[in-house]
Order: C-alpha cells, then structure tokens, then sequence
C-alpha cells in the first residue's frame, strides 16, 4: 500500500470509533474503505472486527472509570447477544446483504421517528444497574440484535442503543456504557468465526484499530461530561444519515 494510504485508514477508524461509541454505524465508514482497499466484502467484514473489538475494550474500560458500566447487566445482557453473533458470523455468507440492508434501513427510519417523537423515551430513562431477569421477549430481542450484529455488525449499535433505552429502561447515558460492553463480549466471538474460516487481514485490521481505539476513547469521554441531550442529537444524526446508506447508496 502507498504511505498516505495508512493515515487515511486510522483517520476512516477515528470516525468510525467515535460514531460507534456514541451510537453506531461507524462501519458504513470502515466497511467500504476497506473494499474500496481491494479486500473481499466477507474479508473486509471481518477484517473490521479487530477494530471494533479493541474500540470496545477502550470504550468500556472509559466508561467503567467513569462510573457509568452496569458491569452485571452487560454482562447477563450479553449472554442472548453473543449467542446470535455466533449465528449471525456463520450464515453471514449465505444472506442477500442488499435484500437485508433495505430492511435494516426501514427500521432505521421507524426508529428514527420515535426517537424524534418521544424524546422522554431516551432522556429519562431511571434503570441505572439491572435488578431482575430478563423476560423471553428482552431475551429474544437480544438474540435478534446479536444475529444482525454477527452478520454485518454496521448499525448493530443503534439497535442495541434503542432495546436498551425502550425494553430495557436505561438512560442513554448508561445504555451507551452497556452497548459498548455488549458488542465487545460478541465480537469476541463474532471474530473467532472469522478467523476460523481465514476472513481476517491482521496487518490492516491493526491499522484501522489504532483509529478506532482513539475515536472511542474521545467519545466515550465526551458522553460522560455532556450527558443524554447531546448524545441523542448524535444518534439523530447517525440513525438519519445511516438510513440513506442502506437504502440508497
């Protein structure tokens, strides 16, 4: 690769770190740039995990300093999503992505509107650790997001965001520390899969990981000072430009 090629790569990571952190859809970034590099589409999926794994390490371990992780409830949280991104990373050769992407950016749309139109939804939320177990629908709504999430993982984060402030009861302070901590117990996983089957490029997915790590260490700090307002006018803005990449471009 040419030289001005790397700083291109952790400067498409910064960006995409710091919209994962804060909401998701970093990897509408990521993904293309690195097919545009010349990897194959599965490659450059999971090439991507390698960054999205450390921003993650970095963004938890943030928001654990800071006060804000429920530890616990990531933790039982995450069991039905790494259980889906297991699923979700084997069939990710067999589904009609273009097929799926104008469904996921339906969705977006739908959730756009209610973030837009319920905003107390998403600013008021009271659950700051998780107290009881969750029901066979929080359950199957997890093992849903963590397929998606196995699969492409871009906008797994939105969607995550919106189960944990809707069906969960977090703010969206908190929601994003659990989110974070979430997508890094199955991307763990996620990534296995993907090196098992050699769909992995270590030298680039390095690269792109010292940008990502940097982007979710800005953002992750940024969100503990300024708090839910500021966070959902970012998750506006991802959920609104996200929806036109799936459904257009």
């Amino acid at each position: 690769m040419d030289w001005y090629i790397y700083p291109a790569i952790i400067a498409a990571g910064f960006a995409a770190g710091f919209i994962n952190t804060l909401a998701g859809s970093g990897s509408l970034i990521t993904l293309p740039l690195l097919i545009f590099m010349g990897l194959p589409a599965t490659v450059a999926n999971g090439t991507n995990r390698v960054a999205v794994l450390l921003q993650s390490v970095v963004a938890s371990g943030r928001f654990r300093s800071g006060k804000v992780l429920d530890v616990r409830g990531a933790l039982v949280l995450g069991i039905p999503a790494v259980l889906g991104s297991v699923l979700g990373a084997q069939i990710a050769v067999n589904l009609n992505e273009l097929i799926m992407r104008r469904v996921i950016g339906v969705i977006m749309i739908l959730m756009l509107v209610v973030i837009l139109t319920r905003p107390e939804k998403w600013l008021e939320g009271k659950l700051d650790r998780m107290d009881g177990k969750l029901d066979w629908k929080q359950i199957l709504l997890l093992f849903v997001i963590g397929i998606y999430g196995g699969f492409i993982q871009a906008g797994v984060g939105i969607f995550l965001l919106g189960a944990l402030v809707l069906a969960i009861g977090y703010g969206l302070v908190r929601a994003n520390a659990v989110k974070n901590a979430i997508i890094l117990l199955f991307t763990i996983f996620s990534l296995v899969v993907f090196i098992i089957n050699g769909q992995v490029n270590w030298f680039v997915g390095l690269i792109l990981a010292i940008g990502n790590m940097l982007g979710a260490y800005v953002a992750a700090r940024m969100a503990i000072q300024r708090g839910s307002v500021w966070i959902r006018r970012i998750l506006i803005a991802a959920v609104a430009v996200s929806s036109v990449n799936l459904l257009f471009l």
